[in-house]
């Protein structure tokens, strides 16, 4: 059975009416990628806060950092996993695949990142990754004496921890309006 049509439950604007900058993004992730990532549609409804979000985005995921960016997707995606955030599930589990050219690690990383033989480096972060997103108050001085042992600097816990904050911000609205990922991630580096 395919997932439903909709893109958001709140419904999104008609792309013909949206300021000159957003066509511009459209027309680029059209050329990119070959279509609008879902996400950029369904916050079309504010324009502000999409910009906003691109920025803040752009700034976490692309940005120069001590995490690399099959890493930060790896994080999208246990952040994800905790939350049964299905659009990201979907779009970052597709990125997790292309990146690290495993088909299977994408869906270790959505059902149980703890069946992937990762590095002890990769598997500290996840772990942190998972409960600062499970049990935020149960995050300590340990956990952060923790990554350093894991060679992570203090510059590297917080990307770390940005990371983490920014995709469950991103899982709660996608909830929130029954976002869907776009049909193309599905297949995407299978």
């Amino acid at each position: 059975m395919p997932q439903p049509d909709h893109i958001s439950k709140l419904g999104v604007p008609d792309p013909a009416t949206l300021d000159d900058d957003l066509k511009a993004i459209w027309q680029k992730c059209v050329d990119k990628l070959g279509f609008v990532p879902n996400v950029y549609s369904a916050y079309s409804l504010n324009p502000r806060r999409l910009r906003n979000f691109m920025a803040m985005y752009n700034e976490i995921m692309l940005a120069d950092s001590g995490l690399s960016k099959l890493e930060r997707e790896m994080i999208a995606v246990v952040v994800s996993s905790a939350n049964r955030c299905y659009y990201c599930l979907v779009a970052h589990g597709a990125a997790v695949r292309a990146l690290s050219g495993d088909p299977e690690l994408g869906e270790m990383m959505a059902l149980n990142y703890r069946v992937a033989k990762l590095d002890p480096r990769q598997r500290a972060m996840l772990d942190y990754t998972w409960k600062l997103t499970t049990t935020p108050w149960l995050v300590d001085d340990g956990d952060r004496a923790g990554l350093r042992a894991a060679g992570l600097s203090a510059q590297d816990i917080f990307d770390l921890s940005e990371t983490v904050a920014f995709f469950n911000l991103s899982n709660r609205m996608a909830s929130a309006t029954d976002m869907m990922p776009n049909r193309e991630y599905h297949k995407a580096a299978r």
